[in-house]
C-alpha cells in the first residue's frame, strides 16, 4: 500500500493591515483512495465511512453526500479535458478523530497509468459549510509546482475578496509541503504553510500519531475562532459574505512554474 501519514506543523503569518502569526502541530493522511477498504480492514484504529478513533469519510468531500469520491473526480476531470483513463487518486487531509474533522484545504492528486501526476485539485473550505475546488491541469511531472489564479471564495471574514493566490507545493514523497501566498494589490498579505514527514500508513504509527495530537480537530477549530478573536480585537475590518455557496469547482488556466 502506499498511503502514509505526514507528521509536520501549520503556520499562517499576515503582514496587512497589521501583523499576527501562529502555528500548531498536526497530522495529515495522504490516502490512496483505491485502498480505503484494505486500509479499513488492516488498521484497528481506522475505518472507511463507519465511526472509530480515525476515520475517513466520503462525505467529508467532495460532492459531500456520501457518493464516490472517485467518481467525482473522474466525472470533473472529464468536463475538463483531462483524462480519467486509469488514473490514481491520492488524497491528503486531516481524518476524522471520534467522528470529527475540519479540512480547511485539502489536495488532491491524480496520476495516470504510468504513475505521473496528471492533475491538482485544491479544496476549500470555510468555517461556514462551504467549499470551493480549484483544479490545475499538471503538464510536467517534477517535484515542485507553482500555481496561481484569483481568489472565487470567502474563506477569512478579514480578507476581502479581491486577492490572488500563489500555491507552491511540492510532490508528496519523504516530505511534504503547501505554501499559499496571499496577494491583494501586488501585495503579500498572509502566508500559509503545512509541512510534514512521511510514515507509512499502520496501526502503530496512526497511534502514535494520534497519541501526540488526541484533540487535532478541537485544536484546528479552536485555533480558527481563537485567532480571529484576536484578529478583531486588533481592530481589523469584518468582512460580510457577499454571497453564498455550498460546493463550487473551478478550472484554472495553466499556469504552472516547474523546477
Amino acid at each position: 500500500m502506499t498511503s502514509s501519514i505526514y507528521n509536520g506543523t501549520v503556520i499562517h503569518k499576515r503582514f496587512k493591515p497589521k501583523t499576527h502569526f501562529f502555528k500548531y502541530s498536526v497530522f495529515s493522511l495522504l490516502i490512496d483512495l483505491s485502498e480505503l477498504d484494505q486500509l479499513d480492514k488492516n488498521i484497528k484504529f481506522f475505518s472507511f465511512n463507519k465511526f472509530n478513533l480515525i476515520s475517513f469519510f466520503e462525505k467529508d468531500h467532495g460532492n459531500r453526500d456520501g457518493s464516490s469520491l472517485i467518481s467525482w473526480v473522474k466525472k470533473n476531470l472529464d468536463e475538463n479535458n483531462i483524462s480519467s483513463k486509469d488514473i490514481r487518486i491520492k488524497l491528503l487531509c486531516y481524518p476524522r478523530i471520534f467522528g470529527y474533522v475540519f479540512n480547511p484545504l485539502s489536495v488532491f492528486f491524480i496520476h495516470d497509468i504510468n504513475n505521473k501526476l496528471i492533475a491538482i485539485l485544491y479544496e476549500v473550505k470555510n468555517t461556514f459549510g462551504e467549499q470551493h475546488t480549484y483544479i490545475f491541469k499538471v503538464e510536467d511531472d517534477t517535484k515542485l509546482f507553482q500555481h496561481n489564479c484569483s481568489k472565487k471564495f470567502h474563506v477569512s471574514p478579514f480578507i476581502e475578496m479581491d486577492c490572488n493566490y500563489f500555491f507552491r507545493i511540492l510532490k508528496p514523497c519523504e516530505r511534504i509541503s503547501v505554501i499559499i501566498d496571499q496577494y491583494q494589490s501586488d501585495e503579500k498579505i498572509l502566508y500559509a504553510s503545512q509541512d510534514g514527514k512521511r510514515k507509512d500508513l499502520n496501526s502503530k504509527e496512526l497511534l502514535k500519531s494520534y497519541i501526540k495530537h488526541p484533540l487535532m480537530t478541537f485544536k484546528i477549530i479552536s485555533a480558527i475562532h481563537f485567532e480571529a478573536f484576536k484578529l478583531w480585537t486588533k481592530g481589523i475590518k469584518f468582512i460580510q459574505r457577499k454571497f453564498k455557496i455550498k460546493n463550487n469547482i473551478t478550472f484554472e488556466s495553466l499556469s504552472l512554474i516547474h523546477i
